[in-house]
């Protein structure tokens, strides 16, 4: 690409999009450590930082034991292009052997009690299932409502994704539940004594904070006015990290993400005090996690999480505080 910038957008439009050729995808992408660059790595070397390179061999040179939290999106199981790299679709065999292969090669990492997230969509779901119950203990699988597409003529809106929630050990993980509790509009408030009970009201109106369940319905996918937005065609939004991270991860904690895009998960981690490590193979996508990094530095907010609860997406609070 010749252009160094790109400036067709709205003012508005706050999508991080700058090319890799120019002067700030250089100064960004340099803070990145080459993952060829050494036989081994040291858990000092990796400690909040980006490594490029293919996940498979750096993941050869990672510490043993480093990571207490591993959070994976790899590519379903389409065709999809990633800015000059495509993923092909695979037999329903061949990508249940790609899952064995990239969990293979990951698993020596996990301290002994750590946690395991995976991604997913429904093609892939049971593939990425059979693999992960060979090597851990599956504890949950996480429905995400993420709405996105106009839906398709003969077949009905693919408007879900899973995620895989797995533990090394059966019963000995972090489970931090007081931590990402829902904030919840009350229906029907119950009173005892004239005095609200298990709610609040507010002047936006009554709440209650609510148990997590395994159905979510509050997270939106980063759109072109959000600052958190990049144009990785399938990026995850901070908000469902951070349900990930509160719950599963302590502060200081090592948060490990090999399939890491633009960054969210390394982003949210800073955001949220734990440490992180991440590897991505596509320089372009490398360089615009190291800009959300350094932005992290400025405005550690994370849209649809604040007062120490997950908001209702769109409720009124969160539109006061966003605006």
């Amino acid at each position: 690409m010749s252009a160094l910038a790109k400036t067709d957008k709205s003012p508005k439009n706050k999508t991080i999009d700058f090319f890799l050729e120019s002067a700030e995808g250089n100064r960004l992408f340099s803070r990145c450590v080459p993952g060829d660059s050494k036989e081994r790595f040291l858990p000092d070397e990796v400690r909040d930082r980006i490594l490029f390179g293919d996940s498979l061999d750096i993941a050869r040179r990672l510490p043993a034991g480093f990571a207490d939290l591993l959070i994976a999106d790899p590519p379903y199981n389409l065709d999809k292009r990633f800015h000059g790299y495509t993923f092909h679709e695979m037999a329903y065999e061949a990508y249940e052997s790609y899952t064995e292969e990239w969990i293979r090669s990951v698993k020596p990492l996990l301290s002994a009690r750590a946690s395991v997230y995976v991604c997913c969509d429904w093609k892939s779901s049971s593939a990425v299932e059979r693999v992960l119950s060979r090597h851990f203990t599956i504890q949950n699988r996480i429905t995400w409502q993420r709405e996105k597409g106009r839906g398709a003529l003969h077949n009905w809106k693919n408007a879900m994704e899973d995620i895989w929630f797995c533990t090394v050990l059966p019963e000995d993980f972090t489970f931090n539940v007081e931590a990402v509790k829902s904030r919840r509009r009350v229906v029907a408030p119950y009173r005892t004594d004239g005095k609200p009970k298990d709610w609040e009201e507010t002047d936006d109106g009554k709440f209650r904070n609510t148990f997590p369940s395994n159905f979510w319905d509050d997270i939106s996918i980063p759109y072109w006015s959000m600052a958190e937005n990049t144009a990785h065609p399938t990026q995850k939004p901070e908000k469902l990290l951070a349900k990930l991270i509160l719950a599963s991860s302590n502060p200081d904690d090592m948060v490990y993400d090999p399939f890491m895009g633009s960054g969210s998960t390394a982003v949210t981690a800073k955001k949220l005090g734990r440490h992180f490590c991440g590897s991505e193979m596509n320089g372009q996508y490398c360089a615009w996690a190291q800009k959300r990094l350094e932005m992290a530095d400025e405005d550690s907010s994370i849209q649809g999480y604040s007062g120490g609860v997950f908001w209702e997406r769109n409720s009124l609070s969160e539109q006061k505080k966003q605006g």
